[in-house]
């Protein structure tokens, strides 16, 4: 395992195929496990692509959207197989966040799990900023 932040082309997509992506990110992914309503009942871990990094391929027309609480993440899935190979999430709406099951096999070197407390939202995301700053 290379312990650098190699940016490679990952790609993934839905189970039936009807969607696919590319993103460029690093081949060590720290990824979200996130509490919050809807992220517990998909147990969706995902790890966030700067959005002019991630590239639709196919299946723009196969997604459906679903919004909720405060309606600013988009969660997106396939209407064929209902996957959810990314979506763009409240926290970082400049983003998408990409599914890591979602990623084909080859590109993922190593990923560090990252607890994000979405079920109390502002108290984490404040915290989370704090942090990132003082890195």
């Amino acid at each position: 395992m290379s312990a650098n932040n190699t940016l490679v082309i990952h790609r993934g997509g839905c189970h039936c195929g009807a969607v696919r992506f590319e993103c460029e990110a690093s081949a060590n992914i720290t990824a979200f496990e996130c509490n919050c309503s809807v992220c517990t009942m998909k147990q969706n871990t995902h790890f966030m692509v700067p959005a002019e990094d991630f590239r639709l391929i196919q299946g723009e027309e196969k997604l459906t959207t679903y919004q909720f609480n405060k309606r600013i993440a988009k969660h997106l899935f396939c209407s064929i197989c209902g996957v959810q190979s990314f979506y763009i999430p409240r926290s970082h709406p400049t983003c998408r966040a990409v599914t890591v099951h979602c990623v084909d096999p080859g590109t993922v070197e190593n990923v560090t799990i990252e607890k994000a407390d979405g079920a109390n939202w502002e108290a984490w995301q404040a915290a989370y900023a704090a942090r990132q700053q003082k890195d």
